[in-house]
């Protein structure tokens, strides 16, 4: 099992920036296809970005299209959200999570793909 903790959560004003981090440790993540989910008040969690292992096909929801970049650094063992243009509607505690059975590839956005989860980080965009 792959243990996964995000950093980089806070308070930021309307169209501003967040970069968060989601550090693995334990097997190495390299080979698993790596996604961001958020959880607002009230609301099931949602699916926000993925990446693959090797090819580095990316997906992202609607929502978040042009302003939410995902990345990784798999000799770090850290994935990474760039967050830009923040709205209000983006406040959420962040999951990052890991397709451990997977092969690598992004395989869809439901939750329950993924095995691997972090606490969370919490996002507050205010006006």
């Amino acid at each position: 099992q792959v243990l996964l903790v995000e950093s980089g959560g806070g308070l930021v004003q309307a169209g501003g920036s967040l970069r968060l981090s989601c550090a693995a440790s334990g097997p190495t993540i390299s080979r698993y296809s790596m996604g961001w989910f958020r959880q607002a008040p009230g609301k099931e969690r949602e699916f926000v970005a993925a990446r693959s292992w090797s090819r580095g096909y990316t997906d992202y929801a609607d929502s978040v299209k042009g302003r939410f970049t995902i990345s990784r650094d798999n000799a770090k063992n850290i994935i990474y959200l760039q967050m830009n243009s923040l709205k209000l509607e983006d406040t959420a505690v962040y999951y990052c999570a890991a397709d451990t059975r997977g092969f690598g590839e992004v395989r869809g956005t439901s939750t329950t793909l993924y095995d691997s989860w972090g606490r969370g980080t919490q996002v507050t965009v205010s006006s």
